[in-house]
């Protein structure tokens, strides 16, 4: 998994119509119209949360945040969640697995990471959702700060479209392996 961090914090993504993503920046986390009674997503690489948001034009994400949250919140997260599926290098059964999916107020998906063309990559990205008592921690204790970053977003895909690709990923965060605990690797099943 790669990541934009440092000692303390991790930042991930999320995308948001702009009434939720203005108060968001304003209050500095997450208040209504957010719906903290439902499953959230976080995403740590940019270029997924690209992909998933249309490069913020997909309807009711047309703004992108850039949240920086505490290390030890997002640690606590994978260190509490279930995989959304079925993974036998992971689970003894399938039985075990679904319980883990009752139990745990978080999910972890892994999917293709992708280019600045959005095209799949080999490495894997991972998304992890937030919902119940691991909802609550977030809203109330892990972040440490918003920025709508949609401009960005609009420039950097402007310059891809526009044939300078390079150029374009350049300007990307830089995100690197993100060192997870052996014990929170192997029950996400991070590779490496």
């Amino acid at each position: 998994m790669r990541a934009l961090y440092n000692e303390s914090s991790i930042t991930v993504y999320q995308a948001y119509p702009k009434e939720i993503a203005q108060r968001a920046v304003k209050a500095g986390t997450f208040v209504a119209p957010f719906k903290s009674d439902r499953m959230t997503w976080i995403k740590p690489s940019f270029l997924w949360m690209m992909y998933r948001s249309g490069w913020a034009t997909k309807p009711n994400q047309e703004h992108v945040l850039s949240i920086e949250i505490a290390r030890a919140g997002f640690e606590w997260a994978l260190s509490h969640s279930s995989l959304s599926h079925f993974d036998p290098t992971v689970h003894t059964d399938v039985a075990t697995w679904r319980r883990g999916l009752t139990e745990s107020p978080v999910r972890v998906q892994w999917d293709p990471d992708r280019s600045v063309f959005l095209d799949p990559r080999p490495e894997r990205a991972i998304q992890v959702g937030l919902s119940g008592e691991a909802m609550e921690r977030y809203i109330r204790d892990w972040v440490i700060g918003i920025t709508d970053v949609t401009e960005f977003v609009h420039s950097v895909h402007c310059d891809t479209r526009q044939g300078r690709a390079d150029g374009a990923m350049r300007r990307l965060p830089v995100e690197r392996y993100y060192p997870l605990p052996e014990e929170i690797r192997e029950k996400v099943g991070a590779d490496g």
